[in-house]
């Protein structure tokens, strides 16, 4: 009730009041309130449902009216895995605002799982993530394949090499991601297929922090070669090529399969396909010293 209040700009009293005034309209009521937290009742739950047909109809409309007025405009609501946002989104937005001045771009970064989270529960139109997953209820659009490379510190022996095999990652110190993340479980399965057996000295949930940890010369890692660029750039790290063509970490873009994208939020994905992959990267790379 406290967050939907401060959601619509209303005390909880206010807000709570106006639930008792549609309830007396409605002659029934809409919450438990013996219950901690409250329950919403089955007659609640009726007038939820009729309450998200009436907004999903007003969206309907606004998308309508959109596409007469022929200017794409509005807000498009983006949740992030953070090495995505934090990497690119300021370029992104940059791009996206100059070919769009009348749309504003609202970014969230979060933990892959509550992307997922915010495109089911309508808090995000898009979601940005690595190895994306369709389900019943999620639509994926493969965006890019990242090329995987092995990350150390300047002082570290591999940074002398121009090539690394997976073989030479035999009992290396290395910092690793967590375990409920899919990029470990793909890292895992490629030492496994490899027959490499790493020392894993710490593990985190995002890509910064293991940067950090690589810097300090905690271990060394194997990360996505975009997500590096400044540290290289800046001298505090190097990222070295791995002989795995195959691993690679794909990213893309995630959205709920019901809801029909806006032409704002078509216009974002437009703009993100736009952006270099492959060979590009590449190019990418190589302006840094990769």
């Amino acid at each position: 009730m406290s967050k939907g209040a401060a959601h619509l700009g209303v005390s909880q009293s206010a807000a709570s009041q106006h639930i008792q005034e549609v309830e007396r309209r409605l002659g029934v009521v809409l919450f438990d309130r013996s219950k901690r937290p409250l329950e919403i009742t089955p007659a609640g739950k009726i007038y939820y449902e009729f309450c998200r047909d009436v907004l999903r109809r007003e969206e309907e409309m606004g998308r309508e009216l959109e596409a007469v007025k022929q200017q794409v405009e509005g807000t498009v609501r983006v949740a992030s895995i953070y090495s995505i946002g934090l990497s690119e989104m300021s370029r992104l937005q940059e791009a996206f605002t100059a070919r769009h001045p009348a749309v504003q771009l609202q970014v969230e970064y979060v933990r892959p799982e509550k992307v997922y989270e915010a495109v089911l529960n309508d808090t995000a139109d898009l979601g940005l993530v690595s190895y994306p997953q369709s389900s019943r209820e999620i639509s994926a659009i493969p965006w890019r394949d990242e090329e995987m490379q092995v990350a150390v510190p300047p002082a570290h022996p591999f940074a002398k090499q121009s090539e690394v095999y997976p073989a030479d990652l035999n009992g290396q110190t290395f910092v690793g991601f967590d375990e409920d993340l899919s990029i470990r479980r793909e890292l895992d399965r490629f030492f496994k297929t490899q027959g490499v057996e790493v020392n894993l000295a710490m593990h985190f949930d995002n890509i910064h922090t293991i940067k950090e940890a690589v810097v300090l010369g905690t271990g060394i890692s194997i990360l996505p070669a975009r997500t590096m660029q400044a540290e290289i750039a800046q001298g505090r790290m190097v990222a070295v090529k791995l002989h795995a063509p195959d691993l690679v970490r794909p990213v893309g873009v995630v959205h709920r399969k019901r809801k029909k994208l806006s032409r704002a939020a078509q216009a974002f994905v437009e703009l993100l396909l736009e952006q270099p992959t492959g060979a590009e990267d590449a190019r990418i790379e190589e302006q840094v010293g990769v």
